[in-house]
């Protein structure tokens, strides 16, 4: 989750008071706060404030979990939106974005030299890694899931795609992994592609990848360093490019149950499937000792109350 209600995560000030309210309106009751790539001085910035509001959750807002570093160990030559500032990691430096801040998921590209052992140290503190903004082989994918890797950051999109004699990142995916991202908007991923995956990947699960202008009427917004364009539910670069999302967690809902899903698997993707990924037992499930994380719809799957830690954020007449 990048923004929204036109503020960003790479902003300063009240912006994640803004995001977080603006979320749980529409259903999400915990996030994780995903940086843009960006210089080093201004991420660790950036990053450090992100540490300082993940501590206490914004009364009326969702509960931020912690942060996925989406940038910058990714490869310059698949960017999708991100920024034209990627580099390759350095330990030193990776130890010390851990350190100022709860890091759940750090997103890599496996080609780059040297990222294969990050991912080793990475995973060995506790710290998802995912593979993704990679032009990276079908081999590069699955060494790099044999060092610690478990999961693909918005699968199909800004990775190397799939092909019957080249089956690259995509390919890796579908044949390996237990877990992957998907954002089901039906802009960036065909029906077809999510009906796909959801069979070949068990724990498939939903994430928004959305941004400041989520919430928001058409117009223009910021996604990080950059200006993007909001029309007709889509956000774009200059060029065209899809630049994140508007997608909220209630209409990811209705999308995919439109899809002819079952609501119980779609729950699942929806929750506990994200919780379980990041080791969080007490998130994502009506269960004893679980938090009080609950989002009520009607028969026509209209959002009608939201529960955050047991307090109700919303409800609708």
């Amino acid at each position: 989750m990048h923004g929204g209600g036109g503020a960003d995560v790479m902003e300063a000030g009240n912006a994640i008071e803004t995001i977080t309210r603006t979320h749980a309106r529409f259903g999400t009751t915990s996030l994780l706060a995903t940086t843009m790539t960006a210089p080093r001085d201004e991420l660790m910035a950036v990053v450090a404030g992100l540490g300082d509001v993940a501590k206490n959750r914004v009364p009326g807002g969702a509960r931020v979990l912690g942060v996925h570093l989406e940038g910058p160990y990714i490869n310059p030559g698949k960017l999708g939106a991100q920024p034209d500032a990627a580099v390759s990691a350095v330990l030193d430096e990776v130890l010390k974005y851990l350190s100022i801040a709860p890091i759940r998921v750090v997103t890599i590209a496996p080609e780059i030299s040297g990222h294969m052992d990050i991912i080793s140290e990475i995973n060995a503190r506790g710290v998802r890694v995912q593979l993704g903004h990679s032009l990276g082989t079908y081999d590069d994918a699955i060494a790099a899931m044999k060092h610690g890797a478990r999961s693909f950051t918005h699968l199909f999109n800004a990775m190397s795609p799939l092909h019957h004699r080249n089956p690259g990142m995509v390919g890796a995916a579908l044949a390996h992994a237990e877990y992957a991202e998907i954002i089901p908007d039906l802009l960036h991923v065909h029906p077809g592609a999510i009906r796909a995956a959801m069979r070949a990947i068990p724990r498939l699960y939903v994430v928004t990848d959305s941004t400041s202008a989520t919430g928001m009427p058409d117009g223009e917004y910021r996604l990080g360093s950059q200006h993007v364009t909001k029309c007709l539910g889509g956000v774009r670069l200059a060029d065209g490019t899809l630049a994140g999302s508007t997608l909220t967690m209630d209409q990811a809902l209705r999308n995919l149950v439109s899809l002819g899903l079952p609501m119980a698997d779609v729950s699942n993707r929806m929750s506990r499937y994200a919780a379980d990924y990041l080791g969080l037992e007490d998130r994502g499930r009506l269960a004893r000792g679980a938090w009080a994380d609950i989002v009520v719809f009607d028969r026509e799957l209209a959002l009608t109350a939201t529960y955050v830690e047991g307090e109700s954020i919303v409800e609708y007449a």
